[in-house]
């Protein structure tokens, strides 16, 4: 045993004298390594934030949440002109759902409508996000309030003039979130009172609730109109934890075929929409992004990996002689082998960690000019670019080394007088 590690250390110390001996091709040998790694770890690191900005962003919902409408979140098998066709989801099936639906932890009625401005005497903020909700909504997302009260069943029912601002509007309007407590905003020609203003949030892809206001839906209803098809109505549903999602679904169809009277024959027109679907699609997204990221990567390492092979047969041919001369004194083959496959590894793991270290110093100065998005280099992914550089090196590496390992010692000698 002591035999075989005496062996393995001095075929590194060889290894690295020749790295040390020979800068210039050192150099030329990492640069292919480098940029096949930089490329893996940026694509991996990339896709990685991308996939943890989308979660953070939809971490207050449960995957289980249902959208129930009149379109679809995914591809349908549903011809766009029927689907024109489907009525709206309304007030009235939002109530008649809330009090026959079984297994229901909380259900909202929601309308999408246009950006405003909202305003407090001589100041204002364009293009604030309207939510407006029924109460429950505030269980379903799991909102957080910094100050005050959310709306309730009875302030949401009669459309009271009552709001919630994000963040980043109360401190626009008001010199601090407590201040903005009581005051009335301008919103819709009306004056709403802010009951409340909730936890900073911070962005994802330009989106998110510390620019937006939350009011009764029933006011949108009163000024718009009860079931307008351009605001985009949504019946919004949580199940009950530990409830079959199939089920819940099936009786959930069952439920909304019942109360529009379809017949047996007659296709669905409504749409489910679940959120687990929205994870699954961002899934398949990333994943096509790894893969696409590993195949444009993989030919970076394929011109690293040749090149590292190519430095080592020219190693070997500028060292027969001294090949030669460490097997007349009793060098074994597999001493000669390990000094070259040494060799390649380490030139392989040092282009690894240069690449890893170009990585880290992007994603550092890249997160500083994305504001809130952060971009992540794991652990995982530096393992995987420390563990391909060493496989690239020992693939690139085995043939030089084996080549040299059979060299006759005589013909090595004379062929590198």
């Amino acid at each position: 045993m002591l035999i075989y590690l005496r062996v393995l250390k001095e075929s590194f110390n060889f290894a690295v004298n020749a790295l040390k001996n020979n800068k210039l091709r050192t150099f030329l040998s990492l640069v292919g390594v480098t940029i096949g790694i930089f490329s893996i770890i940026a694509v991996l690191a990339a896709v990685d934030s991308l996939k943890k900005e989308i979660e953070s962003t939809i971490s207050g919902l449960d995957n289980s949440t249902i959208y129930l409408g009149h379109f679809s979140f995914g591809p349908t098998d549903v011809p766009i002109w029927k689907r024109e066709q489907f009525p709206t989801t309304n007030w009235d099936e939002y109530q008649y759902l809330k009090k026959n639906m079984p297994n229901v932890q909380a259900i909202s009625y929601t309308l999408n409508v246009p950006n405003e401005i909202v305003k407090f005497e001589d100041k204002s903020v364009d293009n604030v996000g309207i939510g407006a909700i029924t109460e429950e909504y505030y269980e379903i997302e799991n909102l957080k309030l910094a100050e005050g009260r959310f709306f309730n069943e009875s302030e949401s029912n009669n459309g009271s003039n009552v709001i919630i601002l994000g963040d980043e509007i109360a401190n626009s309007l008001f010199a601090s979130s407590q201040q903005a407590m009581g005051k009335k905003v301008r919103l819709y020609g009306r004056k709403f009172t802010v009951i409340g203003v909730l936890e900073k949030e911070g962005f994802a892809f330009g989106d998110s609730k510390d620019t937006a206001v939350f009011i009764p839906v029933n006011i949108i209803r009163r000024l718009f109109g009860a079931n307008n098809k351009v605001l985009f109505p949504f019946i919004i549903i949580k199940p009950e934890s530990n409830i079959d999602d199939a089920e819940f679904i099936a009786m959930l169809t069952q439920k909304m075929r019942s109360r529009r009277g379809l017949k047996p024959d007659e296709m669905d027109n409504f749409f489910v929409n679940q959120l687990q679907g929205f994870t699954d699609a961002i899934d398949n997204i990333t994943g096509t992004m790894n893969m696409i990221g590993w195949l444009i990567s993989g030919f970076s390492l394929l011109v690293g990996g040749f090149g590292i092979a190519n430095i080592m047969f020219v190693s070997v041919k500028e060292r027969t002689n001294l090949i030669g001369i460490q097997k007349s004194l009793g060098a074994k083959n597999r001493f000669i082998m390990l000094q070259f496959l040494f060799e390649a590894v380490i030139l392989a793991i040092i282009g690894g960690l240069i690449g890893l270290i170009l990585v880290f110093v992007v994603s550092l100065v890249a997160s500083q000019f994305t504001g809130d998005f952060e971009f992540v280099l794991s652990p995982w992914n530096m393992f995987i670019g420390t563990a391909i550089s060493a496989a690239i090196g020992l693939i690139s590496g085995i043939l030089p080394a084996i080549s040299a390992s059979r060299l006759d010692p005589v013909e090595a000698i004379r062929t590198g007088m």
